[in-house]
C-alpha cells in the first residue's frame, strides 16, 4: 500500500518550509531511518529521515520549492512490487494542482492582430512562450513610427505620453510637447534596471522581518544606557588565558554572558517574558546570543548559565556558533531563552539599541571597549569603557527594574570576582 511522505514539522512553531534538496530519486529503495531530503526552515537546514521501508514512487515537490505547508505530501512511498497509478496521488494535492493550473489559464492572454506600428507594454510579466505570456497588467499603446523613433531618441517611455490621435494614438506633436519632468519614477526605474540586483528573500529573512516588525509594533520599547569600566575584567581575562592553552580561551563575550546571568539572579523581575494574560518569570537563566550567519541572524541559547563556569560557557558558545554557521542547530538549541545579548563590539560599534527578541522582556546591546578619559578622585585618567544599552518591553519590565539590572551588571563587570559568588 502506498504512503504519502509529508512535509514534517521540524519545530513547534514551523508552519511551512523549503525543500532545499532531495537525497533520493524516483525508484530508489529506502529503509526506515535513511536520509531522503534536506528541509530549510526559518532557522536552519535539517535532514529528513524515511519513517517506513519502501520505494520512492513519485516525487511531488521539486528542489527549491518554497512555502510548502506542514503535513502536505512531498513524495509517494510504494511497497515492494507496487506500481504507481494516477489514483495513488493524494486527492487534495491533485485538487490544489488543478486549481493552480486553472488560475494560470485565466491569466494567459493570446497576442494577435497587433499592428507593426503599435506596441504592447506590460508590467510584472512571466517568461514568454511562442504566442502566449502571463502579464498581471496588459496595456496596448498606439504610436506612429515617427513618434516612436523620436521618443526613443529622447529616452521618453511611451507609457508616460498621452496620445492625441485616434484611439489615443501617440503622434509626433505629443512627443514634442511632452514635459520630461513628468516622467514617472517607475518608468525611470525600468530604464535603469541594470543598476540593481533583485535577490529573492529566504525563509529565514522573511521570518526575521516578520518577528522584528511584530516586536516593534506590539512591544513598547524603552532603552537604558550605561558605561562600564572593563579594565579589571580585561586583566582577569588575560590572567585566565595566560594559564591555559589555545583551546581554552575565554572571550569578553563569555564574561558578559556570565555577568548577565548573575545580574538576572539578583534582579529576577528582568528575567521575564510577556504572555498576554500572564507574565512568565524564569528560574533559570537561558541566555540567547545573537550570531550573524549567511543570510540573516540567529540566537542560539546557552542554557542554565547560572550553574556554569566561564570555561563551560565558552565551550557551549563556540559549539553553538559553529552549528549556527553550518545550519546544523536543532530546534531546542534556538527556541526559547529568557534573555538576549547582541554584541557588535567586534565591529567597532560604540553604542546601539537592539530590537527585543519576542516574547522575551529584555535584550542587552553591547558596544566596543575603547579608551576614554574619565574622572577618578577628581583626577582625569584613561580607562577602557564599554557602553551597554538595555532594550526593555515596558509591558514586562518597568524602568526601575531595568535600571536595577544595569546597575548590578555594571558592578559585576567592574568587579569580575563577584561573578564567582
Amino acid at each position: 500500500m502506498s504512503v504519502d511522505i509529508l512535509m514534517p514539522a521540524l519545530s513547534p512553531t514551523m508552519e511551512e518550509g523549503t525543500l532545499s534538496k532531495w537525497l533520493v530519486k524516483e525508484g530508489d529503495k529506502v529503509i526506515s531511518g535513511d536520509l531522503i531530503a534536506e528541509i530549510e526552515t526559518d532557522k536552519a537546514t535539517m535532514e529528513v529521515e524515511a519513517i517506513e521501508d519502501g520505494i520512492i514512487g513519485k516525487i511531488l515537490v521539486s528542489e527549491g520549492q518554497e512555502s510548502i505547508k506542514v503535513n502536505s505530501p512531498i513524495a509517494i512511498l510504494l511497497s515492494e512490487g507496487e506500481n504507481l497509478s494516477e489514483n495513488t496521488i493524494s486527492t487534495d494535492y491533485n485538487k490544489e494542482i488543478q486549481k493552480e493550473v486553472q488560475n494560470n489559464k485565466e491569466n494567459v492572454v493570446q497576442i494577435n492582430n497587433i499592428k507593426n506600428n503599435d506596441e504592447i507594454v506590460y508590467s510584472n510579466s512571466e517568461d514568454t512562450t511562442k504566442s502566449y505570456f502571463k502579464p498581471d497588467k496588459l496595456e496596448r499603446i498606439f504610436v506612429s513610427p515617427l513618434a516612436k523613433r523620436i521618443a526613443k531618441q529622447r529616452d521618453i517611455p511611451l507609457s508616460s505620453i498621452k496620445g492625441s490621435g485616434p484611439h489615443g494614438r501617440i503622434l509626433k506633436i505629443d512627443v514634442d510637447n511632452f514635459d520630461v519632468n513628468k516622467i514617472e519614477y517607475s518608468s525611470l526605474n525600468n530604464l535603469e534596471s541594470n543598476n540593481f540586483e533583485i535577490v529573492k528573500n529566504s525563509a529565514m529573512r522573511k521570518t526575521i522581518a516578520e518577528r522584528l516588525v511584530k516586536s516593534k509594533n506590539e512591544a513598547p520599547h524603552f532603552y537604558l544606557s550605561l558605561d562600564c569600566n572593563i579594565d579589571e575584567l580585561l586583566k582577569v581575562r588575560k590572567a585566565i588565558n595566560s594559564k591555559s592553552n589555545d583551546e581554552y580561551k575565554i572571550s569578553v563575550n563569555d564574561m558578559i554572558i556570565k555577568a548577565s546571568s548573575a545580574a538576572l539572579l539578583k534582579v529576577p523581575k528582568a528575567n521575564a517574558s510577556w504572555e498576554n494574560e500572564n507574565t512568565k518569570y524564569f528560574n533559570n537563566t537561558d541566555i540567547s546570543v545573537a550570531v550573524a550567519i549567511e543570510g540573516g541572524l540567529i540566537t542560539p541559547i546557552v542554557k542554565n548559565v547560572q550553574s556554569k563556569g566561564l570555561l563551560e560557557i565558552s565551550f557551549d558558545m563556540k559549539d553553538l556558533a559553529n552549528k549556527a554557521k553550518e545550519g546544523k542547530l536543532q530546534p531546542q538549541e534556538y527556541l526559547g531563552g529568557s534573555f538576549s545579548i547582541s554584541n557588535l563590539g567586534m565591529y567597532g560599534i560604540k553604542e546601539f539599541s537592539a530590537v527585543i527578541n519576542p516574547p522575551q522582556g529584555c535584550i542587552l546591546a553591547v558596544g566596543s571597549g575603547e579608551q576614554r578619559p574619565i574622572v577618578i578622585d577628581n583626577e582625569i585618567s584613561i580607562a577602557t569603557i564599554m557602553t551597554v544599552t538595555l532594550s526593555c518591553d515596558h509591558r514586562v519590565v518597568d524602568g526601575a527594574v531595568g535600571a536595577e539590572f544595569l546597575s548590578e551588571f555594571k558592578n559585576l563587570i567592574e568587579n569580575p570576582s563577584l561573578m564567582l559568588l
